[in-house]
């Protein structure tokens, strides 16, 4: 058996050959076309500063291009950075399938204060029976709230009693009378 001659360290590769015919035909070629490619977009928007400048529209689509509704409105609400007001918007047109039937039919959502430190939803309920109902079904509600608007929307819910009708001073009132204190309060 022989054994292999070991390889000796070639040494490093010559330098490549300068262009010579073809190639710097090949080279000239590319560096005219880019040229002149640059000279007609030159030409091309000196022509449409003449006309009153401004893009032309096209075959491609562009910004300018009509949008359906919905899409023209997500794009407002996001560009405008409503998506935290828009989306309690939606939970206050939905409100009877959030809490139910009978809860929607005694307590409406007021406003939303979307301050960051804040984040406090407002419900006015129709009586105190049903306003004690819903403080006690508020952690509920926080949380599918913020399940269904994302984490952090609603921190707390704030609610209101039934507003009781003005009180009037008169012969039959007493001084300092808050009236009948059960509905009202």
């Amino acid at each position: 058996m022989t054994t292999p001659a070991p390889q000796e360290p070639q040494a490093a590769a010559a330098p490549a050959p300068a262009p010579s015919g073809v190639d710097l035909a090949r080279v000239a070629l590319r560096a005219a076309k880019e040229q002149a490619k640059a000279r007609g977009a030159a030409a091309q928007q000196k022509k449409q500063a003449k006309r009153g400048g401004g893009l032309r529209s096209g075959a491609r689509a562009d910004g300018r291009d009509p949008l359906p509704l919905g899409a023209a409105i997500n794009r407002l609400i996001t560009e405008r950075g409503w998506e935290a007001p828009a989306a309690v918007g939606g939970v206050m047109g939905r409100w009877p399938q959030i809490v139910g039937e009978d809860l929607a039919k005694h307590c409406v959502p007021v406003r939303y204060d979307d301050d960051p430190d804040v984040r406090v939803l407002t419900i006015q309920c129709d009586s105190t029976a049903w306003a004690t109902q819903l403080r006690l079904l508020a952690p509920t509600l926080v949380a599918r709230l913020n399940q269904d608007l994302g984490h952090g929307t609603v921190r707390s819910i704030k609610v209101l009693g039934p507003g009781g009708p003005r009180r009037g001073y008169g012969p039959l009132r007493a001084p300092g009378s808050r009236g009948p204190g059960d509905t009202y309060g």
